[in-house]
């Protein structure tokens, strides 16, 4: 397996694209926090209009991704985003407004766009072979890498050395930009229902229900090392270490995750897509135990890259655990469900990390945090084990237009996906 297939000048299009919509993403926390932390109480509202950006994102992602029409998603998306850089305006524009007009901006940010994540990623999905899709989605997790190590430090330049409302404007602008580069992507993915891509029987919002243990420990996978992000600052002062070193000990994270992500796609690695993210998610959660010990700087840099590149991993894995739970038709929706999940669980450990830093040391948070996950983790395999089990059962042999399929029911994890009947009637 290469990445050869991935290599081509639509996949690139889909790159610039996804820069222009997603860098907003990953600027919009940092820079609500810049654009009002020389008021007075300036942190505290910073942190007020982040999240206010953050439940945008959480309540507008299923919403809004259940409403993909799956053949021509594209004048949806392009509303959101035009609409999200609209939001991202404002806050620039009126950097002065009142606290409550910034916080309606700052949720018009977050919600508008919120669907473009699982539209995109269907896009890439439809750009490869279906042979080339764990690289694509490998690629995906790279540029994501790219963005979050890069934002920060565009954030922190501009907000100090321009001014404050700057950041929020060059966000506005790129996912303005992303608006025009859908037109050069298709107009959608394909939907074949005589492969089992449609569902019949039962709403949208049932089967995505369906695909919940996928969510769970989706969810769990990001919001680990959200975790440290969130508490290494408070960690190193603890440790003695000077709370600069955070900038470049992220950006080992953010390095680690690429290369993670990139290991990931070169060969077909062993074992089910469920035991597969459960281990990696284990040594994820070794590698922040560790963190949370570990006394010098080097020892975390360490910890943190292989965190990453364990990490990087465990999210490819959950896309392609969503992609086998969810008939093609319903993806877009999926990866929209499991953006808000990830969301979710991010803020859920960044809250019960905040909570305990008023009662403990930041390394006691870690670590409750890091049992949070394992947590999470164990649910989700557990109803991914049991959803697994009762397709089974209940689909020996399954009857779709025109052929037979043996074994699991399509969607059930190593069910095929797609394909062709062949002289035998058999896909």
């Amino acid at each position: 397996m290469t990445y050869r297939d991935v290599a081509s000048p639509q996949v690139l299009v889909w790159a610039c694209t996804s820069v222009g919509a997603r860098m907003p993403v990953a600027m919009a926390p940092l820079a609500l926090v810049f654009l009002v932390r020389e008021r007075p109480g300036g942190y505290a509202l910073g942190a007020v209009l982040a999240a206010a950006y953050v439940i945008g994102e959480i309540v507008g992602a299923p919403v809004l991704g259940m409403r993909l029409p799956p053949e021509r998603p594209r004048p949806q998306l392009a509303a959101g985003l035009a609409t999200g850089a609209l939001g991202f305006a404002g806050l620039g524009v009126f950097p002065d407004a009142p606290s409550l007009m910034l916080g309606a901006f700052a949720f018009l940010a977050g919600a508008a766009p919120a669907a473009a994540t699982g539209g995109l990623r269907a896009l890439l999905t439809e750009l490869v072979p279906e042979r080339a899709v764990a690289q694509a989605l490998s690629t995906e997790s790279m540029l994501n890498s790219v963005i979050w190590a890069v934002s920060p430090a565009a954030v922190a330049g501009l907000a100090l050395q321009v001014a404050p409302h700057v950041p929020l404007l060059l966000a506005a602008a790129l996912m303005a930009a992303s608006v025009a580069g859908l037109w050069l992507l298709p107009a959608g993915w394909k939907v074949d229902d005589s492969a089992g891509g449609a569902w019949s029987g039962g709403s949208l919002p049932r089967l995505l229900l369906g695909a919940w243990p996928v969510y769970v420990t989706g969810a769990a996978s990001l919001s680990l090392l959200g975790l440290a992000e969130l508490v290494l600052p408070a960690l190193l002062e603890q440790r003695g270490i000077p709370v600069g070193w955070s900038g470049p000990l992220l950006t080992g994270l953010a390095v680690g995750g690429g290369l993670g992500a990139f290991l990931y796609g070169v060969r077909t690695w062993p074992g089910l897509l469920r035991t597969r993210s459960v281990v990696l998610m284990c040594g994820t959660s070794v590698c922040v135990t560790l963190i949370a010990l570990i006394p010098n700087t080097a020892g975390i840099a360490t910890a943190l890259a292989v965190g990453g590149l364990l990490q990087s991993g465990a999210l490819v894995t959950r896309n392609l655990a969503l992609r086998d739970a969810l008939p093609p038709g319903a993806l877009a929706a999926g990866y929209s469900v499991m953006y808000a999940a990830a969301g979710a669980g991010y803020a859920a450990t960044g809250s019960l990390a905040g909570a305990l830093l008023k009662v403990t040391v930041p390394s006691t948070a870690v670590l409750a945090g890091v049992a949070l996950t394992l947590a999470m983790t164990g649910v989700g395999w557990w109803g991914e084990v049991r959803r697994a089990r009762s397709s089974a059962r209940g689909a020996d042999a399954v009857v779709v237009p025109g052929c037979v399929v043996e074994g699991p029911a399509p969607g059930a994890e190593g069910a095929p996906i797609g394909g062709r009947c062949d002289a035998e009637g058999r896909l």
